[in-house]
């Protein structure tokens, strides 16, 4: 099968954004690929490395978006993502900077990059939980736990840094009678990860419809459905819907947007972590919430993004 690679050049800050935007036209892949992720390779391995090309270490600030997109379909959608770009573009004027978003096409063959990536893909460990591709068989260690993802399904496989935080986080301070509500799901792995973690319930939220379903997959995948509701929803148009943990691995601006109503879904005392914060925004996102009456507990830093964990008392 033929596809058309859709290349969007964009910044660090925008690069979910665009990532989303692509997802509308995609189930096959999006790729986020990050000059800096190579930089700080580069610098961890010096010692090791016989020769490196200073070029590359050279502080990059573009980022690269990838879309695989079949071949059929990809001039109707080609025309699509420009007119969303483009107000991308005007929505985020004066907030923030989205790069050139110039877009670079290419044909590629659909199973050749499938099964390239499918064969660099390994498990992945964060603390006790381990996140695993569906074809790999991985068994776990004592008191460890493991999240089947099926990565042909849109959204994350963990591998990001927000992620990563976000599982920590989750692991360190989960308590086993929580209900933990995943906003924005994606794939499902943070509440699948918190239900294997010991939570009682997980509800998990995303106004995508991929999303939804590919979280829906990833639970059954699990064994975990008859634990986690899956919706399709904004959260945030239920108030009944309240979390002893809430979860938000979104971008700056949807957090600031949560903060209006992010109260009538937690409980008291309840905690919330929050990913997905460039350095840039962080001092922004935690004024609007300690406005609310929230307290930060703990702050994780990892290349270029930030993870929180706050606490409010009603």
């Amino acid at each position: 099968m033929k596809f058309i690679e859709f290349t969007i050049t964009t910044t660090a800050e925008a690069a979910d954004l665009v990532s989303d935007i692509l997802w509308n036209y995609t189930n096959y892949g999006v790729a986020i690929c990050d000059v800096n992720d190579v930089i700080e390779l580069i610098e961890k391995r010096r010692d090791t490395w016989d020769y490196i090309d200073d070029k590359l270490v050279k502080q990059g600030e573009d980022v690269l978006v990838k879309a695989y997109i079949a071949k059929e379909e990809a001039a109707a959608a080609d025309i699509s993502i420009r007119e969303d770009l483009a107000q991308l573009s005007k929505n985020a004027e004066g907030n923030i900077v989205v790069g050139s978003l110039e877009t670079v096409k290419r044909e590629v063959e659909g199973d050749d990059w499938i099964e390239i990536w499918r064969k660099h893909y390994r498990p992945m460990q964060f603390g006790r939980v381990w996140v695993c591709p569906e074809w790999i068989d991985h068994e776990p260690g004592d008191g460890e736990v493991q999240v089947k993802i099926d990565s042909n399904m849109a959204f994350g496989t963990g591998e990001h840094e927000t992620t990563s935080m976000c599982i920590e986080l989750i692991q360190k301070y989960l308590k086993a009678t929580d209900t933990v509500i995943d906003i924005g799901c994606g794939s499902g792995i943070l509440g699948i990860a918190a239900v294997k973690l010991g939570a009682e319930k997980a509800i998990l939220t995303d106004i995508d419809l991929v999303a939804v379903k590919s979280a829906e997959h990833n639970c059954k995948l699990n064994g975990v459905e008859d634990k986690v509701v899956v919706a399709h929803s904004n959260l945030l148009d239920d108030t009944t819907v309240c979390g002893d943990l809430v979860v938000a691995n979104i971008t700056a601006d949807v957090l600031k947007i949560l903060s209006r109503d992010i109260l009538k879904n937690i409980k008291s005392d309840g905690k919330l972590i929050m990913s997905g914060i460039i350095h840039s925004r962080y001092d922004e996102v935690v004024a609007t919430y300690e406005a609310l009456g929230f307290k930060f507990i703990e702050k994780r830093v990892n290349g270029e993004w930030i993870a929180v964990l706050a606490e409010i008392e009603k």
